[in-house]
């Protein structure tokens, strides 16, 4: 019995032992890069920190294009992801603007959360309520279910639209976002969608 006892503490132990390693490699994770290859749904890219990663997309996977746009196509009411740095005032300062498609709203989930784009950065998904002319640029207020945001726009501010994309837009060069990828133990990436840029359009988030 105590033979058992002493086994099961065993495997028990082991299993705590190896579960958040296990956890932590399947946690879905951000995936930014450009693309070197492409190989049916098998993706060879250079990863922002410069390693090279195979990506495995799923067999239908959704592929989002993103083209280059401006700040004057955000309109008001507009579903608009904003990638932004907090400021002392308790506004944001937009680094990066994409501009939803509206077969994306409420399926996209309107919320402000943390960011990982540059340290500290912070990601808005909300309806632009309103929008200010200004000399130096433009100030949004957005607005999604929990509360709303202050966004300060510089001129300089890169924007893109959603579009609905195809394999086609999957080629060397081309750069792109992946929201939820996960490492294997082989260490390629598994993604059962992809936002890359058309064009030379480049992800602002």
């Amino acid at each position: 019995m105590r033979t058992i006892i002493r086994v099961a503490a065993a495997v028990a132990g082991l299993t705590i032992a190896l579960g958040p390693a296990a956890w932590a490699q399947n946690k879905p994770m951000h995936v930014r890069g450009t693309i070197e290859k492409v190989d049916g749904n098998t993706i060879t890219a250079k990863l922002k920190d410069g390693s090279t990663a195979t990506i495995k997309l799923a067999d239908n996977p959704r592929i989002t294009a993103m083209t280059k746009a401006q700040l004057s196509d955000i309109k008001e009411g507009a579903f608009i992801g904003v990638t932004a740095m907090p400021q002392p005032d308790g506004s944001q300062k937009a680094i990066g603007l994409h501009i939803f498609m509206d077969a994306q709203r409420g399926v996209v989930p309107a919320r402000f959360e943390p960011w990982d784009r540059e340290p500290g950065s912070t990601m808005t998904n909300a309806d632009v309520a309103t929008k200010v002319e200004a000399v130096d640029g433009q100030t949004l207020t957005v607005k999604y279910k929990d509360g709303e945001k202050k966004v300060i726009v510089p001129p300089t501010t890169p924007v893109v639209r959603f579009n609905p994309g195809t394999k086609d837009d999957l080629k060397p060069g081309a750069q792109f976002f992946i929201v939820a990828g996960t490492k294997q133990a082989d260490g390629t990436i598994t993604a059962p969608a992809i936002n890359v840029g058309r064009d030379g359009a480049v992800p602002p988030m």
